[in-house]
């Protein structure tokens, strides 16, 4: 149920409670999803340590003393991390482009500086190792390693602070809000985010959040691990290569197709609250990261053939996610391009025509294919013994449906009939003649 943009912007939820389809669960699901979420990286962090690693340890897990989970210098570090970003954003690198018109008829203006931020961070973090105690920045790998719970909490402290700024800020006159996010149940709507695209002057504070200091910090901490797991044994595992590499390309391709991230759901429909936030910042960082944390105190190597196979299952994941993604955000800004011109599509009332055709012809959702191929492989390298670290697989592969669900129901309800021709064409979701 989308809202009338501008009109109730300043008013409180009390003014209107609206009986919209809450997703989630509605409150219930938002705050169980609110407390719940923190919950895991803390229990995974506990069920998968140096010593073991084992659902079935799950209930026996301890966790260190409760007046060590917060380090006031962790925090100190996560912030000086998105104070460095935020420096990073706003420098007058990149180019700058127009996002999709909104509800209003305007444009956004963003600016596509992702790759140079990732350069000068790993320059910044490469000359701060080499130099040592030459510099005023210093960077210890293995602190992330031996800190890396006090991290994760001191990131969700920040991303909770973030969301409720957020939602108060909303607030303000003129704010353009998103229809999920204002349904004037304050818990769902700090959730879900009530503001459509907040900004502190140009500074576009979810489109800063989405790619940049979550999504470098992935990489960032994986090299730690494998930093670590050196100076504990003195070489570094092929799994933990196969891992630290296949996430670097994934994060690159990101950063390097930033402008695709426009058209994007979580841009152009999704509010900015908790659930983007302490995804960007909490939860990719320190969950997508398990993977290198299990194989640093586990430096076996696996077999050619194994390494062989990861290699091909990860570069075919690859070659669909990229090939669908770039197919459809040719096709979005420039359908006459002769890649996509000849591609069969559906007309609809809006001017938009649905593509059924190339990749999109196979399912609904090739790109999510080629994600799911591509964690299976990031997963695979901590071997077979341990079902834990196919969290990403099984956490992904669930995300994703309901995702791709989400957005069959926001399809619906914004193309009607031309949709429900498109269901027809296109039946399959995600797995081509399974799903």
């Amino acid at each position: 149920m989308a809202s009338t943009g501008n009109s109730r912007a300043h008013q409180g939820p009390a003014a209107e409670k609206k009986s919209p389809n809450m997703e989630f669960g509605g409150v219930l699901g938002a705050v169980v999803i609110i407390f719940g979420l923190p919950c895991v990286i803390v229990a995974m962090f506990a069920v998968c340590n140096p010593e073991t690693c084992s659902v079935s340890d799950a209930f026996s897990a301890r966790l260190p003393p409760l007046d060590s989970l917060f380090s006031a210098h962790a925090l100190l570090v996560v912030v000086a991390w998105l104070a460095f970003h935020s420096f990073l954003y706003i420098l007058p690198l990149g180019t700058v482009v127009e996002g999709q018109p909104l509800r209003d008829g305007t444009k956004l203006t963003y600016r596509i500086s992702g790759f140079y931020t990732f350069i000068i961070t790993i320059l910044v973090l490469v000359g701060a190792l080499y130099f040592d105690d030459s510099l005023i920045i210093t960077f210890n790998p293995v602190y992330v390693y031996d800190n890396y719970l006090q991290l994760a909490i001191a990131s969700m402290i920040v991303s909770g602070a973030l969301s409720v700024f957020l939602y108060a800020y909303s607030f303000r006159q003129g704010a353009m809000l998103a229809g999920a996010g204002d349904t004037g149940y304050p818990v769902y709507d700090l959730f879900m985010g009530r503001e459509l695209n907040p900004r502190i002057g140009s500074f576009d504070l979810k489109y800063f959040c989405e790619l940049r200091p979550g999504l470098i910090a992935w990489v960032v901490i994986n090299f730690c691990m494998a930093y670590t797991q050196y100076v504990k044994f003195g070489y570094v595992s092929n799994s933990m290569v196969l891992v630290n590499v296949f996430q670097f390309l994934y994060v690159l391709d990101a950063l390097v197709s930033e402008k695709a991230i426009l058209t994007t759901m979580d841009i152009i429909v999704e509010g900015f609250g908790y659930m983007l936030a302490f995804g960007d910042l909490a939860w990719v960082p320190f969950t997508y990261t398990l993977q290198a944390r299990f194989l640093v105190d586990r430096p076996e190597s696996l077999p050619v053939w194994a390494v062989i196979f990861l290699v091909v299952l990860n570069l075919l994941g690859f070659y669909i996610f990229r090939g669908a993604n770039g197919q459809k955000d040719q096709f979005r800004n420039d359908p006459n391009h002769p890649s996509v011109s000849n591609l069969k599509t559906i007309p609809t009332e809006l001017g938009r025509s649905l593509l059924i055709d190339g990749w999109w012809g196979m399912c609904r959702k090739p790109n999510y294919l080629g994600d799911l191929i591509m964690g299976f492989a990031w997963c695979a390298t901590c071997g077979v013994s341990h079902i834990i670290c196919y969290f990403y697989s099984i956490y992904f592969t669930t995300i994703l449906v309901h995702r791709q669900r989400r957005d069959d129901l926001h399809g619906a309800r914004k193309y009607g009939a031309a949709w429900e021709k498109y269901r027809k064409h296109v039946p399959y979701r995600i797995f081509p003649g399974i799903y």
